[in-house]
């Protein structure tokens, strides 16, 4: 679920239950205010270092894939 608020957008998603305990153990460690800043940085980090050029790289060499089989 994905809602607008201001500038901002509230996204409402599904982890896995290891991810969850790694994420709130950071927190509680005092490596991040709340569990949004976690979520922030890790989606930045994320971004910043898969630029949109080498994404639909990806997607390209899937789609290739998926029509040529695995040669």
């Amino acid at each position: 679920m994905v809602m607008k608020k201001g500038k901002l957008t509230v996204v409402q998603t599904e982890i896995p239950d290891v991810l969850w305990i790694q994420a709130q153990d950071l927190v509680a460690a005092g490596w991040f205010r709340d569990l949004d800043e976690l979520m922030l940085v890790a989606l930045r980090r994320f971004l910043e270092s898969h630029p949109g050029e080498s994404i639909e790289e990806f997607i390209r060499q899937d789609v290739e894939w998926g029509l040529r089989g695995d040669e």
